[in-house]
């Protein structure tokens, strides 16, 4: 809104000062411009009978806690709406009265489980103490969820913040499976309690499989970022232990540990080697192993609610087929080597904040790096910078990458994906027992790969 109309409603208001259809108008004009401070006073004004209709009174309250005056937000939220209950619980929370907030907060969700808000979940749910750790040692805030037990945590077990979580932003391309991974499991974590009343789980087994390097780890990270859980990045050296039993025991400690974090994201890159094919193995310990995977992804006495479990594999073929049951790895999606416009928005991460040359074709650069996983391209980016820097210590100055560069790095890297997709065309072809291979088999066929 311009401030030539803004101004007219001003001069229109103050002439007729009971007209309320245009004290909204007004009232929404100065929201819009940020000029909380009169729409608080024109607000104040008008009194708490002049915001009835529930759409208004969400306008006036939205302003109100804009502005900080949160006393005022509850004397107008006090009604039976739950849009506008659900922002007096904020406000409750805002004001630290968090029994209130959390009361307030499970009444609006009872009602409407739409109306969910993670943020202001955690920030009722969670209780905030500090542990002084001996020897001097920093203070550490430990913040936990609602339990039955209100002991303090020993300082063995105090949080160690995880770094910068990763999102989708991240990621270049994928944008089909971030829909998917979208729908089927970042919505049930931030609206539990509505995927609850359908009997939805939330949790559950992501199997992810394609060529090494187009992101997988990263995709499965990025998940755990989104859903705003821990994130546990398994690796084998965590589990297999040389000694008979220890392999089960670490197992199902780490899962223990996942289940004691929810919401949480348990990650095994590499799965195979936790869950091969127990017909291929010789050895008892490993069949063992994967007994203890499936039981505690899927067993009898096992609460994994509130816990997802990702796996990542190239070679699906060589996964025990019990994981693919029905409560275990039931969503499995192929993740290909990246598309054209996958292709440019990896590179145009992989360049970002390093010294370029300006008006670099990106677009050419990505139809020229075909079948490249997102590894590779990092790899031409790499390569790039090397010679950049070689050159530039040879110069004495500085300069940045080119687009001779990258054309030179062009030579030097080779796609890595053609041997896989090789192998994983043969697989297709003659063991797709389910139809477990067809997303390869159309990926083969759009782009030529026979």
């Amino acid at each position: 809104m311009d401030d030539q109309t803004l101004q007219g409603l001003r001069d229109a208001h103050r002439a007729s000062p009971d007209n309320h259809p245009l004290r909204m108008l007004l009232l929404r004009g100065l929201q819009t411009r940020g000029d909380l401070e009169e729409a608080a006073e024109l607000i104040e004004q008008a009194g708490d009978a002049a915001f009835t209709a529930a759409e208004d009174c969400l306008t006036a309250v939205q302003v109100l806690q804009d502005q900080g005056e949160l006393e005022r937000v509850l004397t107008l939220t006090d009604r039976e709406e739950p849009e506008i209950r659900l922002l007096r619980a904020r406000a409750l929370a805002d004001l630290g009265r968090v029994d209130d907030a959390r009361e307030a907060y499970h009444a609006v969700i009872a009602e409407n489980p739409t109306l969910e808000d993670p943020e202001l979940g955690d920030l009722v749910r969670a209780r905030v103490r500090t542990v002084e750790t001996e020897g001097g040692r920093p203070r550490f805030r430990v913040i936990s969820r609602e339990t039955e037990e209100e002991e303090l945590p020993s300082t063995d077990d105090v949080l160690v913040p995880d770094p910068e979580p990763v999102t989708f932003a991240d990621v270049g391309g994928l944008d089909a499976i971030k829909k998917q991974i979208h729908k089927k499991i970042i919505l049930p974590f931030q609206k539990p309690s509505l995927f609850k009343k359908f009997r939805k789980r939330i949790g559950g087994g992501i199997l992810m499989y394609g060529p090494p390097g187009c992101g997988k780890t990263l995709l499965a990270r990025a998940t755990a970022g989104e859903c705003q859980a821990s994130f546990f990045n398994v690796a084998i050296s965590d589990v297999l232990d040389m000694f008979i039993g220890e392999s089960e025991q670490k197992l199902h400690a780490l899962f223990e540990k996942a289940r004691n974090s929810t919401p949480a994201v348990i990650f095994f890159d590499e799965i195979e080697a936790l869950g091969g094919k127990r017909q291929n193995s010789r050895e008892s310990s490993n069949t063992k192993v994967v007994s203890q995977f499936l039981s505690e992804m899927d067993g009898f006495a096992k609460d994994n609610e509130g816990v997802l479990v990702l796996g990542a594999t190239n070679v699906p073929w060589s996964v025990d087929p019990a994981f693919r049951r029905p409560g275990r790895f039931d969503r499995v999606l192929f993740v290909p080597p990246p598309d054209r416009v996958a292709r440019e928005a990896v590179l145009r991460i992989q360049l970002d904040e390093r010294p370029v040359e300006s008006g670099i074709d990106l677009g050419w650069l990505a139809g020229a790096t075909s079948g490249f996983s997102g590894a590779d391209l990092a790899n031409v980016v790499e390569t790039a910078a090397d010679l950049a820097i070689e050159d530039s210590i040879e110069r004495g100055e500085e300069r940045p990458i080119t687009a001779k560069d990258l054309k030179q790095s062009l030579k030097e890297v080779k796609p890595t994906t053609i041997e896989w997709l090789t192998s994983a065309r043969n697989y297709a072809r003659y063991a797709n027992e389910g139809g477990q291979y067809d997303d390869v088999l159309k990926f083969l066929e759009k782009h030529g790969k026979r």
